[in-house]
């Protein structure tokens, strides 16, 4: 791929590579795609993430020069630099090479690095929501798809483990082997100031449609209105969990009387387990430790009294979609 003569390149790019992602497909997926802008005239700097704790002064020295910050790996790799993105007042761009690319989906990025390539160079900035995660004591975590807890949590722990499967398996066995061994928890979950108890297996606060690598767990979920969709299922026998399983894909799921679905800006979590240890709480597939326990409930979550807070960012992104 190279620019027509006369046409001004006006992009130049960062990237910031997660070797591990993809089981350590990330930095082959880097190089066509920087070949290809290179040879349009773009700049292209390719540096290797060397932790979270570098993560902020990279993106600001890239945001200083006028560059366009890649994050190039995963779903979790992306909502790292997607917060300090934004807080810089940047531009990012997704070159999607984790195993769920789960926000790419979204975005409907191509898949191809030519495809990929023209996308980055020549694609519209558009302005998404990020959510701001909360727990108890802080700190805040910015996270660009969803938040989960409960069975869904432990299922991204599994995937964390199954390295040996084949990636198109890893997902769909995670989350089979999680459903199978869950236990209930009892969930308090406050809408906008309104509060709702459930026994549910889990409780998803969704910014974007997709997670799992591909399952439509908020189908209405748009990255732009503002809003959190909030999903609860509802507990329910184990093989009645695995037989609704499919429908995930599909976003049916939440016809199922099982399933509500809130939508709010600000949403507050505490759970109690039935028995065991305390909820566990993901996003973007990287593990946020547990959930705090109910109000004075003295359960073996996070610090009971006070919830964790999931609020939506109107806008907070700029990204090339």
């Amino acid at each position: 791929m190279t620019s027509t003569p006369g046409d001004p390149v006006t992009r130049s790019f960062t990237f910031l590579v997660n070797p591990a992602s993809g089981g350590g497909a990330a930095p082959g997926a880097v190089v066509p795609v920087a070949r290809l802008l290179r040879d349009a005239g773009a700049t292209v700097d390719v540096t290797y993430s060397p932790g979270p704790r570098a993560m902020t002064a990279l993106v600001d020295a890239a945001v200083a020069r006028g560059d366009v910050v890649v994050s190039v790996g995963g779903d979790g790799m992306l909502s790292s630099v997607a917060g300090a993105v934004a807080t810089a007042g940047g531009t990012l761009g997704v070159l999607p090479a984790g195993r769920g690319n789960d926000f790419a989906r979204m975005l409907g990025l191509p898949d191809d690095a030519e495809g990929q390539a023209r996308r980055l160079l020549d694609g519209d900035v558009r302005h998404v929501d990020l959510i701001a995660w909360t727990p108890p004591g802080g700190p805040v975590r910015h996270v660009a798809g969803s938040v989960y807890a409960g069975v869904d949590a432990r299922a991204g722990e599994i995937v964390d483990r199954a390295h040996r499967l084949p990636r198109t398996l890893q997902y769909p066995y995670a989350a089979l082997r999680a459903l199978a061994t869950y236990r209930p928890a009892r969930f308090r979950v406050s809408v906008d100031g309104r509060c709702h108890e459930y026994a549910a297996a889990c409780v998803v606060v969704a910014g974007s449609a997709y997670y799992g690598k591909g399952m439509r767990i908020a189908p209405d979920a748009v990255l732009d209105d503002g809003l959190l969709d909030v999903v609860v299922i509802e507990a329910a026998s184990r093989p009645a969990l695995v037989r609704s399983f499919p429908k995930v894909y599909s976003g049916a799921h939440v016809h199922l009387d099982a399933v509500t679905v809130l939508r709010g800006r600000r949403i507050e979590l505490a759970a109690d387990p039935t028995s065991g240890p305390g909820v566990p709480v993901g996003g973007d597939g990287e593990p946020l430790g547990l959930l705090p326990a109910l109000s004075g409930s003295g359960g073996p979550g996070g610090p009971s009294g006070s919830p964790a807070v999931a609020e939506v960012l109107p806008g907070a992104l700029a990204v090339i979609g």
